[in-house]
């Protein structure tokens, strides 16, 4: 009967969620004059995030919509880098990403959430570091571009956190975490240069970086539950072994 209480309570706070989710990005999208593609892009990058924090494979179906209208906005300001990462590599890992999901769920149809060693923590942060430059350098002789380096950065950064979380790792979300808090500056940046729907995607980059927080948060207590309980299941086998 317990179990029953909190199995329903935990459904009624996703709902909410996402009332809450399309409610204040419709108002905002509404006062802001911004409502369809400002508005649609907060919706479904707040229900994107929320449902990875809490390993739902449905969050790729948010995250799929996203890149595509993260990348018409991108294109819009001048992002190039992030316009060509959105629709070349984030659109096909959001497909590969359901695929690897559905193969990997927990009897409650939760992603079996799982964390790296410092050998490969070391290895993510050279290939980001490196590739940030080399391809902050491209993206520097492409006429019109925008913050270089800091878009080369923000793209590198999202590509190694959406392939670890493809591949279930904990670590991705607090490379979003960085890459969260490096998007609200660039789009400061964006908006104090009147930049086109840089206001929604202010408000966006700072809603995201509060759902990778918790996102992150959220997968250090699951791969920390699942230590415990493989903990407690050899514990059983030796004594009754």
């Amino acid at each position: 009967m317990k179990t029953k209480t909190k199995t329903e309570k935990f459904k009624t706070k996703d709902y909410l969620v996402i009332i809450l989710c399309i409610l204040i990005p419709a108002i905002i999208g509404f006062v802001t004059g911004d409502l369809i593609i400002g508005g649609s892009l907060l919706i479904t990058g707040l229900l994107g995030s929320y449902f990875a924090g809490n390993g739902k494979r449905i969050n790729y179906l948010f995250g799929f919509i996203n890149a595509l209208l993260i990348a018409y906005v991108a294109y819009e300001n001048n992002l190039f880098g992030s316009f060509f990462v959105n629709t070349v590599i984030f659109t096909p890992l959001e497909i590969y990403g359901f695929l690897s999901w559905s193969k990997n769920l927990d009897k409650n149809k939760n992603v079996k959430a799982r964390k790296f060693t410092l050998k490969k923590a070391l290895i993510i942060t050279s290939s980001c570091i490196l590739g940030s430059i080399i391809f902050g350098y491209i993206l520097s002789l492409i006429p019109g571009q925008n913050l270089a380096f800091a878009d080369s950065t923000m793209c590198c950064l999202d590509i190694s956190a959406l392939i670890l979380m493809n591949l279930r790792y904990k670590e991705a979300w607090w490379i979003w975490v960085v890459s969260g808090a490096l998007a609200v500056a660039v789009w400061i940046d964006t908006l104090i240069g009147g930049g086109a729907n840089a206001l929604m995607r202010l408000i966006a980059a700072i809603g995201f970086l509060a759902i990778n927080i918790y996102g992150a948060i959220k997968w250090n207590i699951m791969t920390e539950t699942k230590k415990t309980l493989e903990l407690t299941s050899r514990r059983f086998a030796i004594w009754f072994a």
